[in-house]
């Protein structure tokens, strides 16, 4: 008897193609499954004229890959779980959250090297409006722009003095075998990470008992409980992948986790932040109740208004 064929939905972007391959390698070694990448390009891939929160936010990147599942015609999809909104379309279910990567932002500065040696005026290049956010309040001398596409192209700005540093994740730098062109990761203190930065997300038909099986597999309940805690921010605040909130846990091993959580304008003149320890549901209520204390509320109000 054959072994089982396993359809694996990924974006057709380099840097989600390598991490659906590495999906893809640990289900053969581990399950003899054979795989079979399906390369499926989103809204978010055709949307590139126009900043990432007006547009729709990073859920744009997940849709089709949704409907591919719910239709039968993949087994699994594989995500960034940073791109997963806090709460899934009905019938379907996050099988599985891998080992986590390094979740700080890295700074490429060709020249400079890093942000603090950034003449005034120098362009940073990001479409994250939390790294933005809070590196605006850090750096009020620097001028952030918008700058999308894949990690390529990013790099090649950068390379070609269109802007003087971009700012990615250091994971998805490191899975493309790029973390050489790193020239400073950023310390949580110093810019939050995006909630689930560095861990993959594996989805699946909540239907599908094998498929949840075979994610079962790569699930790491430390990065679980880690970026459930940061997850449940989202959902406690009711944000979404438009605002710039960022959140980071790290989990002990009794299960317990040490979360920080902030909330901050787009313009970096507000910064609110949280810390909270316990288990993640109990930490991710803490930082909610905390940021609300703070005026969280009206903050990411505002935020929905300027994004309109």
């Amino acid at each position: 008897m054959s072994a089982p064929r396993c359809r694996i939905a990924t974006r057709a972007s380099p840097l989600a193609v390598r991490q659906a391959e590495l999906v893809a390698a640990e289900l053969a070694r581990r399950l003899g499954l054979r795989t079979e990448l399906v390369r499926i390009r989103t809204a978010g891939d055709r949307t590139t004229d126009r900043p990432l929160a007006a547009a729709g936010g990073k859920g744009l990147f997940l849709k089709e890959l949704e409907e591919s599942l719910l239709r039968g015609e993949t087994d699994l999809a594989v995500h960034s779980l940073k791109d997963v909104p806090a709460e899934l379309p009905p019938r379907l279910t996050l099988a599985a959250v891998s080992a986590r990567a390094d979740a700080r932002d890295a700074v490429v500065a060709p020249r400079a090297r890093t942000l603090d040696a950034l003449p005034a005026g120098a362009r940073v290049g990001t479409a994250s409006l939390r790294r933005q956010a809070q590196l605006r309040a850090r750096h009020p001398a620097l001028s952030f722009v918008d700058l999308r596409g894949n990690v390529g192209t990013r790099l090649a700005r950068a390379a070609a003095g269109d802007v003087d540093a971009v700012v990615l994740a250091c994971a998805g730098l490191e899975r493309l075998g790029l973390a050489a062109r790193i020239t400073e990761r950023l310390a949580p203190e110093r810019c939050l990470p995006a909630i689930g930065q560095g861990a993959l997300a594996l989805e699946t038909a909540a239907e599908r008992a094998d498929a949840r099986a075979w994610a079962a597999t790569l699930h790491d309940p430390a990065a679980a409980a880690a970026t459930g805690a940061e997850r449940g921010v989202a959902r406690g605040l009711g944000a979404d992948c438009r605002s710039p909130l960022a959140a980071h846990a790290v989990a002990a091993a009794d299960g317990r986790v040490r979360l920080r959580a902030c909330l901050a304008r787009p313009d970096g003149s507000a910064v609110l932040r949280a810390e909270a320890a316990g288990p993640p549901e109990d930490a991710a209520a803490e930082a909610v109740r905390q940021l609300r204390r703070q005026g969280a509320a009206e903050l990411l109000a505002a935020c929905t208004t300027d994004a309109a």
